[in-house]
């Protein structure tokens, strides 16, 4: 290993950047399912809880919030979903 070897042009193997672009796609993918629940919504969900219980009588578990990002859609998705209890 020498001075000649440095300057000297080595062609990278074929598939190193198919499997490059395969594990950066892992890493890029890994990033966003973390970023996923933004920080703002257990509050969200307990605001969405006590306006609803000035009408009917609900629990926190009654109430769930979920978010999904859709990079391949370019939007975000919130969806709410209220257990609400049968009329008497």
């Amino acid at each position: 290993m020498g001075l000649l070897q440095y300057f000297r042009k080595e062609t990278p193997k074929k598939g190193s950047a198919k499997l490059a672009k395969d594990r950066l796609q892992i890493i890029v993918a890994h990033e966003h399912s973390s970023m996923a629940s933004p920080a703002y919504l257990p509050e969200l969900q307990r605001e969405i809880v006590a306006v609803i219980r000035k009408y009917m009588d609900i629990s926190v578990q009654d109430v769930t919030c979920e978010f999904s990002d859709k990079a391949e859609d370019d939007m975000s998705v919130l969806e709410v979903n209220v257990a609400l209890p049968k009329n008497k």
